[in-house]
């Protein structure tokens, strides 16, 4: 319990953090910054690390002059993208044995199911939708693994995703996350970028299931 007291902390105050990260070890937070992004959207346990919030908060830093922009954006890119892959990877490797998994501390079913029917519904667009949307895009990557989507759409989906998601949300802190109005607001700037995509999200989710209920009950005899 007090480890998510305390990951709760790190991401409502992550503007904090990182910047005294940058105060204190330079050049490192751009290591910092790549590992977080990449574990985020690469291993399938770990969906709550603060993807947008920190994505958000870097283009801010930089917008200060405290790091470099295009040194963000192509750092970020690269995690990103990468942290899909291996996510993929690990999904196509593990197969159909995933639905089989019962829910435990480590792997978090409710989350992979409406990543899953959020998949069925949308299809490769998914991977690119689900970078906007905490939780469900660490586990699209390893559904359409599990789902066995063809390596070389699910690379272009997977590029075109981190595009938008990564110069998106870094380039709007960076133009604006140091105008007086967003530093005086920035807690609830984070909870916006946190809890508006999960709620998307979870309607999708809940929409789909609907859809799919109805569906059934007109296919029974």
């Amino acid at each position: 319990m007090e480890i998510l007291i305390q990951l709760a902390g790190f991401i409502l105050h992550v503007d904090r953090h990182l910047a005294a990260f940058v105060a204190q070890y330079g050049p490192w937070v751009y290591a910092l910054l790549f590992v977080i992004v990449f574990v985020e959207t690469g291993v399938v346990v770990m969906p709550f690390l603060p993807g947008d919030s920190l994505l958000f908060v870097a283009g801010a830093l930089a917008g200060a002059g405290h790091l470099s922009i295009a040194a963000v954006c192509v750092v970020l890119l690269i995690a990103a993208v990468a942290g899909d892959q291996m996510n993929y990877t690990i999904g196509s490797a593990i197969g159909p044995k995933v639905f089989q998994w019962e829910k435990s501390r480590w792997f978090n079913r409710d989350a992979f199911d409406k990543a899953h029917r959020f998949y069925e519904r949308h299809g490769g667009i998914t991977v690119v939708l689900a970078r906007f949307m905490p939780f469900i895009r660490t586990f699209v990557p390893f559904v359409a693994g599990v789902a066995q989507m063809g390596r070389a759409h699910f690379t272009a989906y997977n590029c075109a995703g981190a595009l938008l998601w990564v110069l998106g949300i870094c380039m709007t802190g960076y133009f604006f996350g140091n105008l007086p109005w967003v530093q005086t607001n920035f807690s609830l700037i984070i909870w916006a970028l946190i809890l508006v995509p999960a709620l998307i999200a979870i309607a999708g989710a809940w929409r789909s299931g609907k859809e799919q209920d109805s569906s059934v009950k007109l296919t029974d005899p």
